[in-house]
């Protein structure tokens, strides 16, 4: 199968040609994209060294499959060129999420909506399917009428730029080319992208309304606040979602022990619980600190921790691949 993954060169990219090659997606062909000045450079995947080809020349070879983690503004511009020879297009930017027309896929929660029809599908924020793969299943049994969650995101999901900007300074070095307003070794931000009119980040309005658009329900509501942290991979979360119906916390347990995607951390009287640095290189979502929140009824206080690069991002991608292949929905 003729796989295209553009941009290749950056972080997430570098992950997803990694994931392909773990979960052995049936490669027979790479074609690496990125930008013009990375054109004619290599790369090694699976042994074998291919070169960065231009995005024309990519759209021309006609992929089975074309996995972009590129931006926004070249996923709405190059995206629909690859629909249009007949590619399906799995894009991690913001361009389609919201898009009506275009479906928004956690395979663990909604693969089975996917139809030949869909050429363009997007990947969810990765701050939101950690939180949705960990929600899913008790969504299902007890109905989420709210969610309030607090995110403690890594550098990585920023990109390069903000890991060099957190290693420069915890070396004690200006920023030579810093991602952020602010230092963030030994520092917090409550800013992860753009503040929009009503006060909130995009980063944050991107897991209200994802999240409701992946459950296909309107009436859940949904309030985030996104931080920043100084941590070189994982994101975490404190998830506190208000249920329709009465739980019992080891009817939960169990419940989190048989979903897809999961694994429960959760003994706190030996100290183990979600960590970032045990969610590095996995797929699994990590939930644990399960407890009822005492101020209010059928309410359920959890922490999430997932590797962003990987389910929040590379992993989750490749799952939707893997899906459309098992379902027939991708040509070799």
């Amino acid at each position: 199968m003729k796989v295209a993954v553009v941009g290749a060169t950056g972080l997430v990219g570098t992950e997803m040609l990694k994931v392909l090659a773990e979960r052995q997606f049936p490669v027979t062909e790479l074609l690496p994209v990125a930008s013009a000045k990375s054109v004619g450079q290599e790369i090694e995947f699976q042994g074998q060294k291919y070169k960065v080809v231009s995005m024309d020349d990519a759209i021309a070879a006609r992929p089975a499959v074309a996995i972009f983690s590129a931006g926004g503004s070249i996923s709405k511009q190059e995206a629909p060129r690859f629909a249009e020879v007949g590619t399906v297009v799995i894009d991690n930017s913001s361009a389609w999420r919201m898009d009506p027309s275009k479906k928004l896929v956690v395979p663990e929660i909604n693969a089975k909506e996917l139809t030949p029809a869909d050429k363009i599908i997007a990947n969810p924020n990765c701050s939101t399917i950690q939180m949705v793969v960990a929600l899913n299943k008790l969504h299902e049994r007890y109905k989420a009428q709210r969610i309030v969650v607090s995110t403690y995101q890594s550098v990585t999901g920023t990109g390069k730029k903000a890991v060099d900007q957190l290693l420069e300074e915890r070396a004690g070095q200006e920023p030579s080319n810093p991602a952020y307003p602010h230092r963030i070794d030994l520092n917090v931000l409550p800013h992860i992208d753009v503040f929009e009119d009503n006060g909130y980040t995009k980063e944050e309005m991107k897991m209200v309304n994802e999240t409701k658009k992946i459950f296909g329900d309107d009436q859940i509501r949904v309030t985030a606040t996104t931080v920043r942290i100084p941590v070189m991979g994982g994101h975490s979360e404190a998830v506190n979602v208000e249920f329709a119906e009465e739980f019992d916390l080891a009817e939960v347990r169990d419940i989190l022990r048989q979903t897809e995607g999961v694994e429960l951390v959760d003994d706190v009287k030996n100290n183990v619980y979600p960590m970032p640095k045990d969610a590095h290189g996995k797929d699994a979502v990590l939930v644990g600190r399960l407890r009822r929140d005492e101020t209010q009824p059928r309410t359920l206080n959890l922490w999430v921790v997932a590797d962003n690069l990987r389910k929040g991002a590379a992993t989750n991608a490749v799952q939707i691949a893997e899906a459309m292949l098992k379902m027939g929905l991708l040509q070799g």
